[in-house]
């Protein structure tokens, strides 16, 4: 059982890694930040309820409730 805890963890550490990766290249670190914070919260919101024990599902909900980053302005 905590080999598949284990492997779960790792693969969210990889994903939210290869978000980050994605934004490196944002200029500026704050806009890079709503980047990842939206691209997860897109990720976990496309894969929905299924397979969710009560805790995660709750916690999801939750965070759909929370307003999304601010869109980022553009830039003169």
């Amino acid at each position: 059982m905590s080999s598949d805890i284990h492997g779960g963890a790792e693969h969210l550490v990889k994903m939210a890694n290869d978000i980050g990766n994605f934004f490196r290249a944002e200029p500026v670190r704050e806009d890079a930040i709503a980047g990842i914070t939206k691209r997860i919260r897109q990720k976990l919101a496309a894969h929905g309820e299924n397979g969710l024990d009560e805790l995660p599902l709750e916690a999801l909900r939750r965070l759909a409730k929370q307003p999304a980053a601010p869109a980022k302005e553009a830039r003169a």
